[in-house]
């Protein structure tokens, strides 16, 4: 995808920004299914984080986070597959303040 283009195309969803949509879009190009699983779970570890970024107050749904998934690569994307699944056990790691005693 060349700079033009990339500039010229509208962020679709804004909280998680130009670079996971430019990760998506790689991966949907992508022909080895494993680095392709691959990439799609480090892609929605990255949502994750950006989601708890953007929206504080609220836990990380990763029911949301699939179906944005599926949203940005038009389709082309699926999440259906085991290890993507134990995503959803992994505990939300602590940001980075101290807690007071």
């Amino acid at each position: 995808m060349d700079s033009l283009h990339r500039q010229s195309e509208p962020i679709r969803m804004r909280n998680y920004g130009r670079i996971i949509q430019d990760m998506i879009e790689y991966c949907c190009t992508l022909n080895n299914e494993r680095e392709q699983r691959s990439l799609i779970l480090y892609i929605a570890r990255c949502m994750r984080q950006k989601n708890l970024i953007w929206n504080k107050d609220q836990e990380s749904n990763w029911g949301r986070i699939k179906k944005d998934l599926v949203t940005l690569s038009k389709g082309r994307l699926s999440c259906d597959f085991a290890e993507f699944e134990s995503l959803q056990n992994q505990p939300i790691p602590l940001s980075g303040k101290k807690k007071k005693r």
